[in-house]
């Protein structure tokens, strides 16, 4: 019998790299024709409020599952858009072809593609956030952690922050999510130096970088967290839940730079958990 229990342990860095950048690639050809090129056409997947879907989003991620096909054939995929295809060897792809949408429908550069390989029962094991309009991807896992962009590469880092009042924290939504997780992510903020809302998966890019030190948010899927986990901790931070367990599942989260800030964060949080 087959032990897949870690097939992470024999991957091929330099290939997953070349997969990921080929995915990149194939997914902003699909995009940038769409982007700040006058309203995009949208439809709504939500009868009860607004969560936009572009033809955008649709071609991007079957961009990437075309490249899966012909490089990865083995290898599950789970996306925002076109569901499951079953992994034949433990190993997932996991893809949001354009997070942020409504982000990208108000022409702001906030938005991006995000890219992860799930080790299936061990979580993620290498990450990609990628903005295509601004040429930059960040990426982390199997012993990488670096931003490339137009000027060259760069070694990610989070920041040193170990206190609430020297952080400066962000959330996408100022709602965050039900009014208890809203009133979890104030009970932090107001401990902290600075709030900022609305940047999407950047967010967790920015914290990566080191320009931000951490990020509070509820309701996601694990196609919204699986890159960002990945690229976070290859950077030297911390992502998990509100109780502090694994966080690559989706709903509440916390990406934190320290553990300092972690502990403080998640005190507070853990009494506004479900």
């Amino acid at each position: 019998m087959t032990n897949h229990a870690q097939p992470h342990q024999h991957l091929n860095k330099n290939e997953i790299v070349h997969v990921v950048q080929q995915m990149v690639d194939a997914a902003t050809k699909a995009i940038l024709p769409h982007f700040r090129m006058g309203r995009v056409l949208t439809e709504n997947k939500d009868k009860h409020g607004f969560d936009p879907v572009t033809v955008a989003d649709r071609d991007a991620e079957q961009a990437m599952r075309a490249v899966l096909s012909r490089l990865r054939p083995l290898d599950g995929i789970l996306g925002e858009e076109f569901g499951e295809t079953p992994s034949h060897n433990g190993l997932r792809w996991v893809l949001d072809p354009i997070d942020g949408t409504r982000a990208f429908i108000s022409g702001t550069p906030t938005w991006g593609v995000l890219i992860a390989l799930e080790d299936l029962g061990h979580g993620p094991v290498f990450g990609a956030i990628a903005q295509p309009y601004m040429s930059e991807i960040f990426m982390g896992g199997l012993g990488l952690s670096v931003l490339d962009h137009p000027q060259g590469r760069k070694n990610l880092g989070v920041s040193i922050t170990k206190s609430l009042d020297d952080a400066i924290i962000f959330t996408t939504f100022p709602e965050v999510g039900t009014d208890k997780e809203r009133a979890g992510f104030e009970a932090v903020a107001r401990r902290c130096k600075l709030t900022r809302y609305g940047m999407d998966c950047y967010a967790y890019a920015l914290l990566a970088l080191g320009q931000i030190d951490l990020v509070i948010e509820a309701g996601l899927n694990a196609y919204d967290i699986q890159a960002p986990i990945a690229v976070i901790q290859a950077a030297g931070g911390i992502v998990t839940n509100w109780t502090g367990g694994p966080g690559h599942h989706g709903g509440q989260v916390i990406a934190a730079a320290t553990p300092e800030l972690h502990a403080m964060a998640l005190e507070i949080l853990s009494q506004h958990a479900s």
